[in-house]
């Protein structure tokens, strides 16, 4: 399988979707920490993450198949969301909040 198959995959069999540096029990960077912790007071429950730590190869080709250069990378229902800074400006706004609902409510 192709790592941009791969990658579709993950993204596509999960509503909620987060490409970290290392895991939401151990982050390995603050960015991916503050997401962790935003996902989770906005009311996820049981998001899918992918330590790209881990994962070489899709953290070697993810920024090129979203179009976005860092991590973390949020993917809600297959849309790519953004990465920390987005993530905690819908989570301040309630926005985070909304469309985790909707994910649970269908």
């Amino acid at each position: 399988m192709q790592v941009s198959e791969r990658i579709q995959q993950e993204i596509e069999s999960h509503p909620v979707v987060l490409f970290m540096k290392g895991t939401p029990q151990f982050p390995m960077c603050g960015f991916s920490s503050r997401t962790v912790q935003a996902l989770k007071q906005a009311g996820a429950s049981g998001f899918h993450t992918v330590n790209v730590l881990e994962e070489p190869e899709i953290r070697a080709n993810l920024p090129r198949y979203s179009n976005w250069p860092t991590f973390p990378q949020l993917f809600i229902n297959g849309e790519l969301i953004g990465g920390c800074d987005i993530t905690l400006e819908l989570f301040e706004s309630g926005e985070l909040a909304r469309m985790l609902a909707e994910i649970q409510q269908a």
